[in-house]
């Protein structure tokens, strides 16, 4: 029962991490690592019409600005904290 177990999860591992690299391309998402969590970020649709994947566009005038497309900008960034920050500090603080 244990080898068949176990034998399942080895399985299971690598077709889970292939369904959500392939979801993360799909979705338009970049996944970064950082120390206590993972860091999900939109990213320019390359088949967007208005800003054609560069994910938005330079406005003229004296004070060239860039103008966000909607197909990332309005989407959140979601963090998911793992591990608790740690302070750093072992003292209590008075």
């Amino acid at each position: 029962m244990r080898a068949r177990t176990a034998l399942l999860l080895v399985a299971a591992v690598p077709l889970t991490v292939t369904v959500a690299a392939t979801a993360l391309k799909a979705g338009h998402w970049r996944l970064t690592r950082f120390p206590y969590g993972i860091r999900l970020e939109p990213l320019p649709r390359p088949d967007c019409p208005d800003c054609r994947g560069e994910g938005g566009w330079w406005t003229s005038g004296p004070y060239p600005d860039m103008e966000a497309c909607w197909c990332w900008a309005e989407r959140r960034e979601v963090s998911l904290r793992l591990l608790p920050r740690s302070t750093g500090i072992d003292e209590p603080p008075f």
